[in-house]
């Protein structure tokens, strides 16, 4: 089986390729993909290979780039929209929540919509307004969208070949402060055994407490297990991967294990995914917890300028500080 190193973003370029060349129906839109291959260089060399009939430069509208997306789906097109960054998706904001999530069950399931918005979310890469945020739980709430999101080279490889494979509209988070991170990927194995798209995943075992992240968080959790491990601690760290539907069955069974659960996301506190996430496991593992479940997120405010990003976001001292309290109760 083929393994090679690829960095997110490569990976995430050679799953776009893979898809075009397998589904003549697959088509790539947004602002400079085409020609300059995205602000990312995610959909690099797409065009030049596949023409600008299916790699489309587009307006600057994002709520045009949405909208044309829906004709195109309802017409038995699989069009993947990439919003340039997390803060342009707004002007769209009307289109996902009104046309894209409702088209299926207002239509009474005669009409798919399979489309996949791809959107570079989350800080760190010192950029100004607009260009840092975490609109996830925007989409998460709304029903009938999906929200996924990859942490490795093998699942953004693997991860968008799923999402633009779905019959149902999934918006596609990818954690942009990753895409130079590298590991293995491999490239032969057949989608239809790969691990399933809307699936939680246990990313390091532990026994003494449950850390819980997705996108970008991922790494900085398995940054503070190590960090832990070095005290004695193991902390067992689970990638959700999947925002809605939420996969918690393997998340109770860690937590039910180790009695402790600390969930992370850059977000701002305030009604984000942690809340929900700290609600369920409270309803469902009240009895095998020893203290509450806490969370560590961006703070209750905009993102900040970029000088102080790094004072904003969660970081390894403020996952182990967490950790030590679910300890002291």
């Amino acid at each position: 089986m083929a393994t090679e190193t690829l960095s997110i973003g490569k990976a995430l370029n050679t799953g776009l390729r893979r898809a075009l060349e397998q589904d003549s129906k697959v088509v790539i839109m947004g602002e400079d993909v085409g020609k300059l291959g995205g602000v990312f260089r995610i959909t690099d060399g797409l065009q030049k290979d596949f023409g600008d009939q299916r790699v489309i430069d587009t307006p600057l509208a994002e709520s045009g780039i949405i909208g044309t997306a829906v004709g195109l789906a309802i017409r038995g097109y699989r069009p993947v929209c990439e919003i340039q960054f997390d803060g342009f998706v707004y002007p769209a904001y009307d289109q996902i929540v009104s046309q894209v999530a409702k088209m299926h069950y207002r239509s009474r399931g005669k009409l798919n919509i399979p489309m996949v918005i791809r959107i570079p979310f989350g800080g760190g890469i010192g950029a100004v307004e607009h260009h840092s945020e975490s609109p996830e739980a925007y989409f998460s709430h709304t029903a009938g969208l999906k929200v996924v999101s990859c942490a490795t080279p093998q699942d953004a490889y693997v991860m968008i070949q799923q999402a633009i494979a779905s019959d149902d509209p999934i918006v596609f988070l990818e954690p942009k402060r990753r895409y130079w991170e590298k590991g293995p990927v491999e490239l032969d194995a057949p989608l239809s055994e790969a691990y399933p798209l809307h699936a939680a995943r246990v990313v390091r075992p532990g026994t003494d407490a449950t850390v819980l992240a997705y996108g970008p968080m991922v790494r900085t959790c398995l940054d503070a297990a190590t960090a832990a491990a070095e005290d004695g601690r193991e902390l067992e760290v689970v990638d959700l991967r999947t925002l809605s539907p939420l996969d918690l069955a393997p998340v109770y069974e860690s937590v039910r294990r180790t009695g402790r659960c600390v969930v992370v996301h850059e977000a701002p506190g305030n009604l984000g995914l942690g809340s929900e996430i700290a609600a369920r496991i409270t309803e469902e593992c009240f009895y095998s917890l020893e203290s509450p479940v806490l969370r560590v997120t961006g703070y209750d405010i905009p993102y900040p300028a970029a000088r102080v990003e790094e004072e904003y976001l969660p970081d390894l001292d403020r996952v182990l500080d967490a950790v030590d309290r679910t300890f002291g109760w």
